[in-house]
């Protein structure tokens, strides 16, 4: 049985309870923040975002997008 999740959440629950209550929206902003940050957006909405690039001619030579990939 993997204990990762729950020993972090009752981390995260015990630092959420010692916050003071004055706190806790700055803190609820820095946690949804972080979670958008490092989930993934649907496909679809990833090629929506690299469409509107392109066409605004937002792009980068192939070559630079291979700059330091080992391989």
């Amino acid at each position: 049985m993997n204990t990762y999740p729950s020993t972090y959440t009752k981390k995260i629950s015990k630092e959420i309870r010692e916050t003071p209550k004055e706190y806790l929206p700055a803190l609820w902003a820095m946690v949804r923040l972080f979670r958008e940050s490092v989930t993934l957006k649907p496909a679809d909405e990833s090629f929506l975002q690299g469409w509107k690039e392109a066409l605004k001619n937002e792009v980068l030579p192939i070559e630079q997008l291979w700059e330091g990939i080992d391989g």
